[in-house]
């Protein structure tokens, strides 16, 4: 099992952060954010993710809610005979500080403002959509 923790942030001309992850079969955008840490909390582990992947630091707000998915073995990015089950925790997040910055050495390697149309011409997962509509934005 895998249990992450997400944002949907926005800024105040609407535009919606995403991250591009580069782990997976396809480099797509994403939503910020990451798997926690041995007793780390969600709200921890989602400001520490998106200090990681954006430079920004943020105030959690709002819990939008927690989707559920089992991936197939066959569809796991890493090699494996069993299935993965995870857990993602999507909250509201506010920027609070910081400067746009990509992370370096890790899953994700930019980070981008999008407006709300831009998002739809995008290579995503399905998380990006999912966050958005548990956020009303969709």
């Amino acid at each position: 099992m895998r249990v992450a923790a997400y944002a949907v942030v926005t800024d105040d001309d609407g535009r919606i952060l995403l991250a591009r992850w580069i782990e997976g079969r396809r480099v797509a955008w994403t939503m910020p954010g990451g798997g926690l840490e041995p007793g780390e909390s969600p709200e921890d582990a989602v400001r520490r993710e998106l200090r990681e992947e954006t430079g920004y630091t943020v105030k959690v707000g709002e819990l939008l809610g927690i989707h559920s998915r089992v991936i197939p073995a066959s569809q796991r990015v890493n090699t494996s005979d069993q299935p993965l089950h995870t857990l993602r925790i999507v909250y509201r997040a506010t920027v609070r500080g910081g400067k746009l910055r990509f992370e370096t050495e890790g899953s994700t390697d930019r980070a981008e403002w999008f407006t709300l149309a831009s998002v739809a011409d995008l290579q995503r997962v399905k998380l990006v959509d999912i966050a958005l509509r548990m956020a009303g934005i969709l």
